[in-house]
């Protein structure tokens, strides 16, 4: 059997890597394609060192731009080697621009196409990501649903075929990384377990509208006399921060550099709870037996909300929201499969 992988960012390359060692142990030959739809990789991330993440056989240069522009590129480009390589079967991952041209493209040329984390629904609706999800989705002959929740969404639209629920490749990544979790940052700040926030904040719609960052800030400084909030703050949001005046606002809490990986794991092991509105902390707080306050409108990890693990918010309703979730509740087990995702992927494919 020989197939072909498409990526074209950083987490892609992640889960492409997870299912490769997979692959090599039943002897399939697998074709990595690198789009280039973000090219700034960093090859001494922690992430290629331990996973021995490796280069790409083709490399379509294909860059920024629009979203026709660069959804077309890839098109173009990946068809040519596909109908070259005339592989079994394609896999994509996620929700990117790359995702949905590969699977046009082996849609097109009558080529089974396996989507990686099919079956994650986001309102609203018009996101280009989620625009992106629905339509490869409808296109796959295999769907890999990270959920039982993302299985009955697809059931929704009238998908039941070819899909299975194996768990979520990054789980198989957390349990992976997990004893080169380091706690530097915890120790350095004489924080002690439990007893202590971790917040990251980078979404536009909470950074760049002034009166909305404000009152996230604002309801930081009012958790903070409570709790002790520890706060990575994302580049873009440092200088949204200067350039709205609101240094201020930041003095009682403690604000680090950008965190990498593995101490920011470390970090939020040690803490008592998280505020985010990053898609991939939602999980790897859960994963460390931690809840979030969400603050967002919605999220593609419903499961976590609908259980009463996880807690919506808006800006303005984060200190209610702290209450509600500083209340005991039981730990819901498996939302996310076993952490044998990738070989659970690679049995279904053979």
């Amino acid at each position: 059997m020989k197939l072909i992988s498409l990526v074209g960012a950083r987490p892609q390359f992640i889960k492409e890597a997870i299912l490769h060692k997979e692959f090599s142990k039943v002897g399939i030959k697998e074709i990595l394609v690198h789009s280039g739809q973000h090219y700034d990789f960093n090859m001494s991330d922690i992430f290629f060192q331990v996973l021995d993440i490796r280069k790409p056989d083709y490399y379509l240069n294909v860059g920024s731009g629009m979203h026709g522009e660069m959804t077309g590129k890839i098109m173009i480009e990946f068809e040519k080697i596909v109908l070259k390589e005339k592989p079994d079967i394609i896999i994509v991952y996620g929700d990117t621009n790359t995702t949905l041209a590969g699977a046009i493209v082996g849609a097109k040329l009558k080529i089974p196409v396996a989507h990686v984390e099919a079956g994650i629904r986001q309102k609203p609706k018009d996101m280009p990501e989620e625009i992106n999800r629905v339509l490869t989705d409808h296109v796959s002959t295999l769907l890999f649903c990270p959920s039982v929740l993302a299985v009955e969404n697809l059931k929704r639209e009238g998908i039941s075929e070819g899909v299975y629920f194996v768990g979520d490749v990054m789980y198989d990544l957390f349990l992976e990384m997990k004893p080169l979790f380091r706690y530097d940052i915890y120790k350095n700040l004489n924080l002690k377990e439990n007893e202590f926030i971790v917040c990251t904040l980078h979404r536009d719609f909470n950074t760049d509208i002034p009166e909305r960052l404000k009152n996230i800030l604002l309801q930081l400084v009012e958790i903070s006399k409570k709790l002790p909030v520890v706060f990575p703050i994302h580049p873009r949001t440092m200088k949204r921060i200067k350039e709205f005046g609101f240094e201020g606002l930041i003095d009682d809490i403690f604000v680090t550099e950008p965190i990498d990986y593995l101490n920011m794991m470390g970090l939020i092991e040690k803490s008592k709870c998280v505020i985010t509105d990053s898609g991939g902390l939602q999980k790897e707080a859960y994963w460390s037996g931690k809840r979030s306050i969400v603050v967002m409108p919605d999220t593609g990890w419903r499961e976590l909300v609908e259980v009463g693990w996880n807690i919506l918010s808006e800006p303005g309703d984060l200190t209610e929201k702290f209450e509600l979730l500083m209340k005991p509740t039981d730990y819901p087990e498996n939302l996310y499969g076993d952490g044998q995702a990738g070989r659970k992927i690679v049995e279904l494919i053979v």
